[in-house]
């Protein structure tokens, strides 16, 4: 029964506006309305076009009537707000309704509780929302700010592939793969399109399929596959896959894959600059997840231009830093020089920085020069200046200094170059960068078995005893090379028992005292071969060591041999050059050494002793040593040496030193605490040279 106004005994207009407000709500709302009850059953559902069969999930629990993701935790938060009374506002979940064909979709879900005029709870209202065309919208967006933020960040080709790949797994692919031509991640520049057939390209990052690695395998491209086409006209690719995908039966390798992981869906995009082949980008999508459409292929165009752009800078980046590193090794010592007396083995580290170096120089007395520099920074320039100091610190060696003198002096070369550079047009690269180099300068006596350093702002020597003990070495630090601070230089000398194991480091390998003591620890057995320790050194690194380069130069010192060398006192005499001339003859054919050599030996020997005994004062001492060449030495305690003149021909004197430097291969001077040396050095001729 109604009455007169056509309403139902007891109820009032509100009641009537209300119900008619929940059909309306329920028969003409654009968003899917969801009533539950206290047991999360569907109770009643709107009927909209794009729920097709809503009316079969009524009765069913709502993570039955809705296939989501994480169903667990879906009815974790129904029965929290079914508890709590608190509502959930615009969540977004992952699902489809259960009569709905194809992949999970983004829904955007907000629940209310419903109560009784009580406050007892009834129900939950749920409205869902398709919002998946939005969330791909967004996701695609936070994709291409991931690329941009992992790809490029380094000039080296494999990290920005690696950057991509983690940029675009899981976010837009379920597997990525990269390759790129072997020449480009070598430096070269990229060939033009079309690719051919038997241009080769490394998998240089993938992503995807349980794991994360760089392959490394090299493959051609198959012909008539999207692959190759994308890499003939530098468009991409969009292909559906699955078994009856006709160009897979030209790719076992890519069939294989398919087959096993369900991949179903493929993009393909050329890695191009200007014309030319960078590479290629493959994503792949599985099982339970929406095929790659048009506005996805337009998100990995997007994203493989800017990754081709981070390419191109990082292949020109490296194309200049193997030209460095080229110049770097040819500019450095081919091979340890071997000396009578100390035993030498290096290691150069590969690395950007392309201006660390290191020498050994034999000097007169079989002492050896120890050099280890780094001029910091990247590219030709400082591969060139690392030349320009390692040539001229060979020229100050010869002049017989002591490593203080040679530091002080290369430093003068350094400001010559600095002001070079700065006096370039300001338009030029070079002109506003700064040089900072580091140097260190040793000498080795073996008879005196000391070991003097002299260093430029570079780490002090690692030393061990021969019992594998460290040894405390104590340098003062000099001003680096190319610094304003005129601050001396100064030296440290040390007595060093034979067999002791020096180790000159450039700075990257000794951060800290910590690295100090790996290297010591490392040298604990310096029994061991020397290049073992060098390879010892290098193992004891952290895998987390910045990828500079740098050098390592080891040093085993040793004695000359007692059969190698002869030493006597003379006197001061004008009787000496006689006698000094049967020592050396003796002495010489003990040494099997052939008569040319034995009386040009004689002539300098007397040449020697004649100008110390006139000109020089006591005491007097004459040193033969046979090495690869035969050293003659004359001590004496006067500080003032000859000089080297023409005599005239009416002259009776004066032509000693003249004929001493047509007899010896190299002649000099040297300079100590206790007065000076004459020194000369004669090749010595090869017996199996019929010549």
């Amino acid at each position: 029964m109604t009455d007169a106004g056509g309403q139902a005994p007891g109820t009032t207009t509100g009641d009537v506006m209300t119900a008619a407000l929940l059909d309306a709500l329920f028969n003409q709302s654009a968003v899917g309305l969801h009533v539950l009850d206290t047991e999360l059953r569907v109770e009643r559902v709107n009927p909209l076009p794009d729920i097709v069969g809503a009316e079969q999930i009524v009765g069913l629990h709502f993570t039955e009537a809705y296939r989501l993701d994480d169903p667990d935790e879906a009815e974790r938060v129904l029965r929290k707000v079914l508890e709590s009374g608190v509502p959930v506002l615009d969540r977004v979940i992952r699902g489809r309704l259960m009569s709905a064909p194809g992949p999970h979709r983004s829904l955007m879900v907000t629940l209310h509780r419903l109560d009784d005029p009580e406050g007892r709870p009834l129900g939950l209202l749920a409205a869902v929302v398709d919002v998946n065309e939005r969330e791909k919208a967004r996701a695609r967006a936070n994709c291409l700010t991931a690329v941009r933020r992992e790809a490029g960040q380094s000039l080296d080709v494999a990290a920005t592939c690696e950057g991509l790949v983690a940029a675009l797994v899981p976010r837009f692919a379920d597997f990525a793969v990269v390759e790129v031509v072997d020449e480009v991640l070598r430096g070269s520049p990229p060939p033009l399109s079309p690719l051919g057939h038997d241009v080769p390209l490394r998998r240089a990052a993938q992503r995807g399929l349980g794991g994360d690695h760089v392959a490394g395998d090299m493959r051609r491209l198959p012909r008539r596959t999207p692959f190759a086409l994308a890499v003939t006209d530098l468009r991409p690719r969009l292909s559906a896959l699955g078994p009856d995908t006709p160009w897979l039966a030209k790719d076992p390798d890519s069939a294989r894959m398919v087959e096993v992981s369900g991949a179903h869906s493929l993009i393909v995009v050329p890695l191009k600059h200007h014309g030319a082949v960078l590479g290629l980008v493959s994503l792949y999508r599985f099982r339970g997840v929406e095929p790659y459409d048009e506005d996805d292929l337009s998100l990995a165009l997007t994203a493989a231009a800017h990754a081709a752009l981070s390419i191109e800078n990082a292949r020109r980046f490296e194309h200049s830093h193997v030209i460095a590193s080229t110049v770097q090794r040819r500019l450095l010592p081919r091979h340890n020089g071997a000396r009578i007396a100390v035993e030498t083995a290096h290691v150069l580290l590969p690395g950007r920085n392309s201006g660390c170096w290191f020498d050994t120089i034999g000097l007169s007395g079989a002492r050896t020069a120890l050099i280890i520099g780094n001029v910091e920074g990247q590219g030709l320039q400082t591969a060139i200046t690392m030349g320009q100091l390692r040539i001229a610190i060979l020229a100050l060696a010869s002049l017989d200094l002591e490593p203080d003198e040679v530091l002080a002096r290369l430093n003068d070369t350094a400001d010559r170059l600095a002001q070079e550079r700065r006096s370039l047009p300001p338009g030029d690269s070079l002109h506003n960068q700064a040089l900072t180099a580091t140097c260190m300068y040793a000498v080795y006596d073996p008879f005196a078995r000391t070991c003097t350093v002299a260093r430029a702002g570079h780490p002090a020597p690692v030393a061990v005893a021969p019992d594998g003990s460290p040894i405390v070495l104590d340098v003062p630090e000099g001003p680096p090379l190319f610094s304003d601070d005129s601050a001396p230089f100064a030296t440290a000398t040390f007595e060093l028992d034979e067999g002791s194991v020096l180790a000159f480091l450039t700075g990257s390998l000794l951060p800290d005292a910590r690295s100090v003591a790996r290297v010591q620890d490392a040298l604990a057995y310096p029994d061991r071969p020397l290049q073992k320790l060098c390879d010892d050194i290098v193992y004891s690194l952290p895998a987390d060591t910045p990828p500079d380069g740098a050098a390592l130069l080891l040093a085993r010192t040793g004695v000359v041999p007692p059969d190698r060398f002869a030493t006597w006192e003379l006197a001061h005499d004008t009787t000496t050059p006689a006698v000094a001339r049967t020592l050396v003859r003796d002495r010489l054919e003990g040494w099997n050494l052939d008569e040319e050599t034995i009386g040009a030996t004689e002539l300098i020997v007397s040449e020697l002793i004649t100008n110390a005994v006139r000109y020089g004062t006591p005491p007097l001492h004459l040193r033969l040593m046979l090495d690869s060449t035969l050293t003659c030495e004359v001590h004496d305690s006067s500080p003032v040496a000859p000089h080297l003149r023409h005599a005239r021909t009416v002259d009776e004197g004066g032509r000693g030193l003249f004929i001493v430097s047509q007899l010896a291969t190299h002649w000099g001077t040297r300079y100590g605490t206790h007065g000076k040396a004459l020194w000369t050095e004669q090749e010595i001729p090869d017996p199996d040279d019929s010549s």
